[in-house]
């Protein structure tokens, strides 16, 4: 086990014990192949406090933390004996399982999460640990509800035109070149409900065929730089009159991954907000990556 968190440039994934968490890690395992990076397992424990007088806790003993300790590192020999994993690190790391990720993502070049766990990784999904390291990591984060189906092919990306959204179009195109997949890009939108609601007998404020033709415009210029880049990617472009969430989820069926920003561009036309992501996150069934925005873009924001 190694003494000090051997996070920068590898892939890192929250381990447990869990069954959804040997998930996580088996599919974190080939994507540092894929990339070429470390593996690096990292198990977050936090003592119990032990009741003391008027309210105040004592700090666990050192034999309990050490009995912890010497457990998880068990797990962590046991768990990487299985892995195919040429460079493969431990960490134990101290502190909320949040915060431990979250610290890894500055460094790290992709953090993986099962979306279920016992312990300090229980219940990976919105409101928990999953959600907070996917909305406020450093570095993409890939959440693991479950591997995809035998046979699945292709990678699925949600796009706005956004700036922010152009880091999760390159996280796809890289993927699909490294898997030699095609990339399933889905433009979704659809007509601004309050508008109706507010004038239900008025006419639409937009004409739908300048909404669609504008959607198109957008798909193809943000597509156009990376078709060049990427000459090796298939794409395939799906515009879609659908609430994003449905569109996405929809068109990753047959999927093997599903990549989202952590925003978009506004909440008019389907963009790919921070609820999109959260949508995917509850109801896709394949592996999703959820990209922050490049730290120029992020900074501006």
């Amino acid at each position: 086990m190694s003494t000090r968190p051997p996070y920068p440039g590898s892939v890192v994934v929250g381990f447990d014990g869990s069954s959804s968490a040997l998930t996580a890690a088996q599919w974190a395992a080939a994507e540092a192949r894929s990339r070429g990076r470390a593996l690096t397992l990292v198990h977050a424990l936090v003592p119990p406090v032990t009741p003391g007088g008027l309210g105040v806790g004592l700090p666990p003993s050192p034999e309990l933390v050490d009995a912890m300790e010497r457990q998880a590192a068990a797990e962590l020999d046991a768990v990487a004996a299985q892995l195919d994993a040429p460079d493969l690190r431990t960490h134990i790391a101290i502190g909320a399982a949040s915060g431990v990720l979250l610290e890894a993502s500055e460094s790290a070049d992709l953090v993986v999460v099962g979306s279920r766990g016992r312990g300090g990784f229980t219940g990976l999904l919105l409101g928990s640990v999953g959600a907070q390291v996917a909305a406020h990591g450093s570095c993409p984060t890939v959440v693991i509800r479950d591997v995809p189906r035998p046979g699945a092919e292709g990678v699925v990306v949600g796009l706005d035109g956004s700036p922010a959204a152009m880091s999760a179009l390159d996280f796809a195109f890289q993927a699909a070149s490294r898997s030699g997949s095609r990339l399933i890009a889905v433009h979704a939108w659809d007509v601004p409900s309050y508008d109706l609601i507010v004038v239900p007998d008025g006419p639409v404020p937009l004409p739908l065929s300048d909404v669609a033709d504008d959607e198109v415009r957008l798909a193809a210029e943000a597509l156009a730089g990376f078709r060049d880049e990427y000459p090796d990617v298939t794409v395939e472009e799906r515009l879609v009159r659908a609430p994003a969430v449905q569109a996405l989820v929809d068109a990753s069926a047959e999927a093997s991954l599903l990549v989202v920003g952590t925003h978009g561009r506004s909440p008019a036309l389907g963009a790919l907000l921070g609820s999109v992501s959260h949508g995917v996150l509850h109801k896709a069934s394949i592996p999703v990556a959820v990209v922050p925005p490049a730290p120029e873009v992020a900074s501006a924001a």
